[in-house]
C-alpha cells in the first residue's frame, strides 16, 4: 500500500522530523522526569522500598481482573453491536447507532453521582463490577464506531452464501464475522486495556477496601506509606506504567494493523 504522505526532498523531511519531534517531547518529557526522579536519592532501593511494603501484588491483581473482564464484556458486546448495525435488518438501527455514539460526548466525572448511586441501588458498591461494568460501558461507543466501519467491509455475498447453506445469523457470526475481524480485535484489546489499566477516579470513588483498588491509586497510598518521599512515590509510578507500555509494544503491530484496516475498510 502506498504512503498517502511522503517527504522525498530534504528540507521537507527536515520539517517533518522536527514537527514529529515536537509532538513527541511534551509527552515524553513527564516520563523521563518520572524515572530520573524514582532513581534519586537511593536509587534502586526506592524501589526495593516500594516492594519491600509488600502490597503491589493486591494492586495488579485487581487491576488485572477489571482490566480483563472489561476487555470481555467490550469485545463481546461491540462485536455483536457492530455486526447487528452493520449487516441486520433492524428498524431505525441508524437512530440507536447515534444514541450510543452521544454516549462519548458524556465526560466520565459527570456520570460519577449516577453511577454511584446506581451501583448503590443494585448493591455492587465496593466490589470489581462496580468499575468494569461503567469502564465497558464508556469504552463501548467508541469500539463500536470502528469496529462497524470494519464489518462494513465484510463481503455480503458470504452472508447469502451462509444463508442459502441454511446457517443461522448466529453462526455466521460466528464463522464469518468473527475470524474476519481479529485486526480490528487487537485494536479493542488495547483500547480497553489503556483505559480499564488507566482508570482512576471510577475505582477511587466506588471501590473502599483496600485489597480491591487498582494500580492507579498505588502512588497515592505510597504518599502515606512513606511520608510523601516523591522519590519512593515516583518508583510506584513507574512501576505502575511498566505492565502497559510492553503489552502497548507486545501488541503495537496488531493495534496499528487494526486501526488501519478499519479505517481502510
Amino acid at each position: 500500500m502506498r504512503a498517502v504522505f511522503e517527504a522525498r526532498r530534504p528540507p521537507a523531511r527536515l520539517l517533518l522530523q522536527i514537527l514529529v519531534t515536537a509532538m513527541v517531547i511534551p509527552y515524553l518529557f513527564p516520563l523521563v522526569v518520572m524515572v530520573q526522579g524514582s532513581l534519586a536519592g537511593e536509587g534502586w532501593g526506592n524501589y526495593r522500598a516500594v516492594f519491600e511494603v509488600g502490597t503491589i501484588g493486591t494492586f495488579f491483581k485487581s487491576s488485572v481482573v477489571i482490566s480483563v473482564s472489561t476487555i470481555a464484556i467490550v469485545y463481546v458486546l461491540t462485536m455483536l453491536a457492530a455486526f447487528g448495525f452493520s449487516k441486520l435488518r433492524v428498524r431505525r438501527k441508524e437512530v440507536y447507532f447515534w444514541m450510543i455514539l452521544a454516549a462519548l460526548t458524556l465526560p466520565e466525572v459527570v456520570l460519577l453521582t449516577p453511577l454511584f448511586a446506581t451501583t448503590l441501588a443494585l448493591g455492587v458498591y465496593d466490589t470489581y463490577w462496580a468499575v468494569v461494568l461503567p469502564l465497558a460501558a464508556l469504552q463501548i461507543p467508541f469500539t463500536v464506531l470502528i469496529a462497524r466501519r470494519f464489518v462494513d467491509g465484510v463481503p455480503d455475498a458470504l452472508f447469502d452464501a451462509a444463508r442459502i447453506d441454511g446457517a443461522s445469523t448466529f453462526t455466521s457470526f460466528r464463522y464469518i464475522v468473527i475470524p474476519m475481524t481479529r485486526p480490528i480485535a487487537a485494536a479493542i484489546v488495547v483500547l480497553t486495556l489503556i483505559g480499564s489499566w488507566n482508570a482512576y477516579l471510577l475505582p477511587l470513588v466506588l471501590i473502599q477496601d483496600p485489597a480491591q483498588q487498582t494500580v492507579t491509586l498505588l502512588p497515592q497510598f505510597f504518599v502515606s506509606q512513606f511520608s510523601n518521599d516523591q522519590t519512593k512515590v515516583l518508583a510506584s509510578a513507574v512501576i505502575t506504567a511498566i505492565p502497559e507500555i510492553v503489552a502497548y509494544l507486545c501488541l503495537q503491530g496488531l493495534f496499528e494493523r487494526g486501526l488501519s484496516a478499519g479505517a481502510i475498510k
